[in-house]
């Protein structure tokens, strides 16, 4: 099975996932490497999706040669991906591989790091752009940002995706690499949605970043620190 249920995620488990997300973790990865290895992570990931969670049918077909039945993934064009500015970009990417005809939505949320986790250990988020394609109760909705650290950010992203109009068919909220509390306060938040990763870290340290994790996930790909 490539997506194995894990508490309160589900575990995206394909070996080129992980053998992919190790690569991401190495400090010696350089940053060309590491913006290749987001995107080749969320085409594997949104591949896994296909194959893990979205249905088929039968369809009839001619070959040059004879009539025969294939089969064919249902509603691939019922797709929105919503891209969670920065970090997210060579993630989406990827996925755009998976979905080439998915819709395409943007959100630019970034948590005041100058401010600090509060007591309840979540971070104040700013919204400074949005931009998101309708959505509809046939549609899948997959939310993507590498990191869900204390699930400040992905929480308010959730609540500008879902106040745009009816809830989607699917929501899946994709990450690489989670913290359990986020997890724990984006599933108690969103009970709707599926939360999908390909790794769930230890813990989160006194700033809010994942550990081991891999760092910055932004700064890395785009060199900036």
């Amino acid at each position: 099975m490539p997506i194995e249920e894990r508490g309160d995620a589900h575990l995206i488990t394909h070996a080129l996932a992980k053998d992919t997300l190790s690569r991401l973790r190495d400090v010696e990865t350089s940053q060309v490497a590491f913006r290749k290895g987001l995107v080749k992570l969320g085409r594997i990931c949104g591949y896994d999706i296909i194959d893990g969670a979205m249905e088929t049918e039968f369809v009839s077909i001619r070959t040059p040669l004879a009539e025969t039945t294939g089969e064919r993934v249902k509603r691939l064009d019922d797709v929105v991906i919503v891209n969670v500015l920065r970090a997210a970009t060579p993630f989406v990417e990827g996925l755009l591989k998976a979905f080439p005809r998915a819709k395409q939505g943007v959100i630019s949320a970034g948590r005041n790091e100058e401010a600090g986790m509060g007591e309840d250990g979540t971070f104040p988020i700013s919204i400074d752009y949005t931009k998101l394609p309708e959505i509809r109760e046939s549609d899948t909705v997959i939310v993507a940002d590498p990191m869900l650290a204390t699930g400040s950010t992905m929480c308010a992203v959730l609540d500008h995706v879902l106040e745009q109009g009816p809830d989607p068919e699917h929501l899946f909220v994709l990450s690489a690499v989670s913290a359990p509390d986020g997890l724990v306060r984006v599933g108690e938040q969103f009970p709707e949605a599926d939360l999908l990763t390909v790794a769930i870290d230890d813990h989160l340290n006194d700033e809010g970043f994942i550990v081991p994790g891999l760092g910055d996930a932004g700064d890395r790909a785009f060199r900036t620190e």
